[in-house]
């Protein structure tokens, strides 16, 4: 059995989360986290959750979940898990990370802490999204510099970070492999407005859409002379993430200090 904390529990990916761990032959929720003053601190987390009672009360110490836990599920805000992150380090716990928004000062300190403890982090823990980032940019590649790329994603309109980590990781993986296997550099540009001029050969669009309660869509859109070629994913669930992320709980409990993504849970 594999003992699970989980902050930013009473957000909607926490609450997901802690449905998956309650429901799962192979993990035990010992521990749930939410900011000081949050409405839900001293409720029982499985209710929060709508799961029923799990004899776990959310409290606002991540030193306290942290004390029975194997591994800590950080979904909260990005300052917030930054702390919890570095708490875990010193607990040597290891921790699997949604958070999105992290900036490149951010991820150089997850790398510190990845020498101390076993840290996986991901913008997105669907299979399906980590599929397509296997091969999006190898179609680029295939299909050469006659093609356009863009990437557009739609989220709800409560999202705070845009464009989505998703989109980030998509374009991130195009550029690299256009670098690699064929020698072309390309720039993002996001959204566009105005007399912009052509679009040059080397830029690649990226647009964020917020509206409604809309989950998490992404489309990466090849267009060459004559055809367009579009790979969409779209997420029905917010489960589809909690059970990934749990995936990646159950995975990393053993492995050594270092850092992951959700690549090595899915193929290796």
């Amino acid at each position: 059995m594999i003992n699970i904390a989980v902050s930013g529990a009473a957000g909607r990916m926490g609450k997901r989360i802690i449905n998956v761990i309650l429901s799962h032959t192979e993990t035990k929720l010992v521990g749930a986290c939410e900011a000081k003053g949050h409405g839900m601190v001293g409720r029982d987390a499985g209710e929060v959750a709508g799961a029923g009672p799990a004899e776990i009360k959310i409290v606002d110490s991540i030193s306290e979940i942290l004390e029975n836990a194997d591994v800590l599920i950080d979904f909260s805000a990005k300052e917030a898990s930054m702390n919890n992150i570095q708490e875990a380090s010193e607990n040597k716990v290891a921790v699997v990370v949604g958070t999105t928004g992290l900036a490149d000062d951010d991820l150089e300190k997850l790398s510190i802490y990845a020498k101390v403890i076993p840290l996986l982090i991901s913008s997105n823990m669907s299979v399906g999204i980590n599929l397509l980032l296997q091969f999006v940019g190898k179609v680029g590649v295939l299909l050469g510099k006659e093609y356009d790329i863009e990437i557009i994603e739609t989220h709800h309109k409560f999202k705070k970070d845009a464009p989505s980590g998703t989109a980030k990781s998509l374009a991130d993986t195009i550029k690299d492999s256009l670098r690699e296997e064929s020698n072309r550099k390309t720039n993002f540009v996001y959204g566009r407005e105005g007399m912009v001029g052509e679009k040059p050969e080397n830029e690649i669009g990226v647009h964020a859409v917020r509206t409604g309660d809309v989950i998490g869509e992404h489309t990466v859109v090849y267009s060459g002379a004559g055809e367009r070629i579009e790979i969409t994913h779209k997420a029905h669930t917010r489960d589809t993430f909690a059970r990934g992320a749990v995936r990646a709980a159950i995975w990393i409990k053993d492995k050594p200090a270092g850092a992951y993504t959700m690549k090595d849970v899915l193929f290796g």
